[in-house]
């Protein structure tokens, strides 16, 4: 999950398809949708990923957002992308699908990192 600040000042939280890069998250968005209109103009963010399942478990980063729109940049992220959630053999359709005008490739540095395992335990 993504977290960011809107326009008005409240914080939003959406699922995003992300890899890790270069000790980077990486994802792409839309440059006009709620995400990518806020991540232009603050580009604080935090990412929380958990296990739902028992012992649980999460990591939160932190970070400040960079965008791109650099068209091989944003092929090559999206197929990275469709290949980690959709599998290897879809991966290049992801791609071409994402891979188009408009869409931006967000990369996430990291300032800080909380974490806990076995929650349960």
């Amino acid at each position: 999950m993504l977290g960011y600040v809107a326009a008005d000042g409240r914080p939003l939280v959406a699922p995003v398809w992300f890899v890790v890069q270069d000790d980077q998250l990486v994802f792409n968005t839309g440059r006009e949708t709620a995400k990518g209109r806020a991540l232009t103009r603050d580009p604080r963010v935090v990412i929380c990923v958990d296990d739902p399942h028992p012992p649980y478990s999460f990591v939160q980063v932190q970070g400040l957002a960079t965008t791109s729109e650099d068209p091989q940049d944003l092929l090559d992220t999206a197929t990275r992308i469709g290949a980690r959630y959709m599998g290897a053999d879809r991966g290049d359709e992801f791609g071409r699908r994402n891979a188009v005008p408009g869409e931006l490739v967000v990369r996430v540095r990291p300032t800080k990192v909380n974490s806990a395992f076995d929650i349960a335990d």
